[in-house]
């Protein structure tokens, strides 16, 4: 049952992708403000409606929208919302709103690149192009104004702007220092562990973002503030962040240095250890399972655990 808890409001609307519903919060002050949207369909729009209606509003009473990040079940909404409503959020979201040639270009480029420097063979190419595909169920729409930490958006002063990149680039967290209340969306998550996702720089000649340990950094980022309880974008609340966080970060380093033993018996490219990690799924779930890989060879490079060499214009990394 949708309701008021301390002015938030959690709406779950659901989506297409295996993650499964999507969360989105309205937070009443002397403005209605709605944090994340949900997917571009019609049953996301429908059930956002309904919960609206059991608190009584429409969707012409959300007077702002802000966003957590770009993602596709965070931002495809905005189609369905007046026009009118100011909508915030990173300075990142925007190439991801209004997707230009220029950005599919670059964005084409980037990935058919990256796998040649993976040893993706050939054949996986066409994949680049299925990356575009849940993009049909994000948005065109601009940011009315940019937003990163330090920022303060009208009626919420009393919520801290936070930046937590890895999960995506955009990403960022609201924090109310009052009642330790954290608006999270994709960066922690109760069950699962939020997958860094691989995304183009914003120059295209710039180093790639290293998303995990991006990711890593925001998550020990978060222990710096007394935060009580944290609403998700999938899933039920977290209470207790030093822990999960802590779990977190064992296991990641764990599963890095079970990535290494692959690679003291023979050097290996990103694809090839792609399998070694996810034999029955890689082919299925390339994008997510590349993203996996590479951060845990990132990590592994961070730490001076492994090298790598080049042959051929394919990476291969060795242990040290």
């Amino acid at each position: 049952m949708t309701q008021w808890i301390n002015g938030i409001a959690k709406l779950t609307l659901p989506t297409p992708f295996k993650v499964g519903d999507v969360n989105a919060y309205l937070i009443k002050t002397n403005r209605l403000t709605l944090v994340d949207c949900g997917v571009k369909t019609e049953e996301a729009w429908e059930a956002l409606q309904q919960q609206l209606h059991s608190l009584g509003l429409t969707p012409n009473d959300i007077e702002q929208v802000v966003l957590t990040h770009h993602h596709p079940d965070h931002v495809g909404l905005l189609d369905f919302l007046p026009e009118t409503i100011p909508v915030y959020g990173h300075s990142l979201c925007q190439r991801w709103l209004q997707r230009t040639d220029t950005f599919f270009k670059e964005h084409d480029e980037f990935y058919q690149n990256l796998f040649i420097e993976f040893g993706i063979p050939e054949e996986y190419f066409p994949f680049i192009g299925q990356l575009k595909k849940p993009l049909k169920y994000s948005c065109n729409r601009s940011l009315t104004s940019s937003i990163q930490e330090g920022s303060i958006i009208p009626s919420l002063e009393e919520w801290e702007i936070i930046e937590t990149p890895g999960h995506a680039q955009s990403h960022i967290v609201l924090f109310r220092e009052k009642d330790g209340l954290l608006i999270g969306g994709d960066h922690v998550l109760a069950h699962i562990s939020p997958n860094p996702l691989l995304e183009p720089p914003i120059n295209k000649d710039s180093e790639r973002p290293k998303p995990l340990l991006q990711y890593n950094h925001s998550l020990k980022k978060l222990l710096n503030y007394s935060i009580r309880k944290i609403y998700t974008g999938h899933g039920e609340e977290v209470y207790d962040l030093p822990e999960l966080i802590e779990k977190r970060l064992k296991r990641q380093h764990e599963r890095a240095m079970s990535v290494k033993e692959f690679i003291s018996i023979e050097p290996l490219s990103v694809f090839e250890i792609c399998k070694l990690l996810f034999p029955t799924v890689y082919e299925k779930e390339l994008s997510l399972t590349i993203s996996e890989t590479v951060g845990q060879l990132d990590y592994l490079m961070s730490l001076g655990e492994i090298d790598k060499i080049k042959k051929n214009n394919t990476f291969a990394f060795i242990a040290v």
